[in-house]
């Protein structure tokens, strides 16, 4: 029987919560379970939160969780029900799993009847040999990195993806959506929307909803048009149209898209699509090992000199030192 087929019994479930990971990712995770027990009155899932090296994680906003056991000592639990592993990464992953600890993952793993990966959860199931073959996607910063690292896997956009004994998810509001559609394919419809109704969440979004550069909010249903025009420059990161081109995509005039973004943004679409492409470059700079000029040409610079100018105007040093100062933090 599937993880996602209709079923009464309760769910056991092991969360391996690695540091520097997101608070909202746990909580996803863990409080719509919590509720789901606590408005079904019934134990449908029971949890056991726990680290590597049964240490406290310090997670990304600096928040230690205790945990109730190590990763070695869950293993070596032979009364424990392995129904779901679910692994939540977010930074620094593959320094905290080093090759060793990598190795006794993959042996942990293949008890569990299925194993989930949170955000950089991915990339920790990725490198440990279990999405060979497989759909699969990550959070959408590191999507590209993702699919040039691991060919075999096919790499989706969507906000999370269910393949056979394996789910992976793109970070925390994808993994709300995940467990609700856990609760709803399981133990009913009903359940599920008074469990998002707890939260005063909508739950709109689907499976292979393509997670979004930029999150709207209601200017997506209220602007529909200026909504189009940033989903237009977010696909053109790399190499930006100019504005005349947007708006013609769109079928306006520039004078009407430059009216429209100063009446919604208060900003000209030009600056916009600049400063879009600068807080992409900034989350490359802090996050990935790229060298400068790659940046430079993923965000759309026509040459390192242009990229290191802009981004120091913008953000009020080099791109270089930038680094540097985030990565000593």
């Amino acid at each position: 029987m599937s993880l996602f087929s209709p079923a009464n019994d309760s769910l056991n479930v092991v969360i391996l919560l690695m540091p520097d990971s997101s608070l909202m990712s746990l909580a996803s995770t863990l409080d719509t379970m919590r509720a789901a027990n606590r408005i079904s009155r019934r134990t449908l899932f029971s949890w056991r939160v726990i680290t590597l090296d049964g240490e406290p994680a310090v997670l990304s906003c600096g928040q230690p969780i205790h945990p109730q056991g190590s990763m070695q000592w869950t293993m070596a639990d032979t009364e424990l029900q392995r129904d779901l592993l679910i692994c939540i990464a977010a930074f620094h992953h593959e320094k905290h799993m080093d090759k060793q600890r990598l190795a006794g993952f993959r042996q942990f793993a293949r008890g569990f009847s299925y194993v989930g990966g949170v955000e950089s959860g991915s990339w920790v199931l990725a490198r440990a040999g279990l999405l060979e073959g497989k759909s699969a996607t990550t959070h959408w910063e590191d999507l590209e990195d993702f699919r040039d690292r691991y060919p075999r896997v096919e790499v989706r956009p969507d906000r999370y993806v269910v393949d056979g004994r394996i789910f992976t998810t793109g970070g925390a509001a994808p993994t709300f959506d995940l467990i609700l559609y856990l609760i709803r394919s399981r133990y009913g419809h009903t359940l599920a929307l008074e469990v998002a109704s707890a939260f005063i969440y909508d739950g709109k979004a689907q499976a292979d909803s393509p997670q979004p550069l930029v999150s709207l909010g209601a200017l997506e249903q209220h602007e529909p048009q200026l909504s189009a025009a940033v989903r237009l420059m977010e696909a053109h990161l790399d190499s930006p149209l100019k504005t005349q081109e947007v708006a013609d995509a769109l079928g306006f005039s520039v004078r009407s898209l430059e009216n429209l973004f100063r009446r919604r943004l208060d900003i000209s679409p030009h600056q916009y699509y600049k400063r879009l492409r600068l807080q992409a470059a900034r989350r490359l700079v802090v996050d990935s090992r790229h060298s400068m000029q790659e940046i430079a040409v993923r965000t759309g610079f026509n040459s390192l000199a242009v990229f290191s100018r802009e981004f120091s105007h913008f953000y009020g040093e080099s791109p270089s030192r930038y680094r540097r100062e985030a990565r000593s933090r």
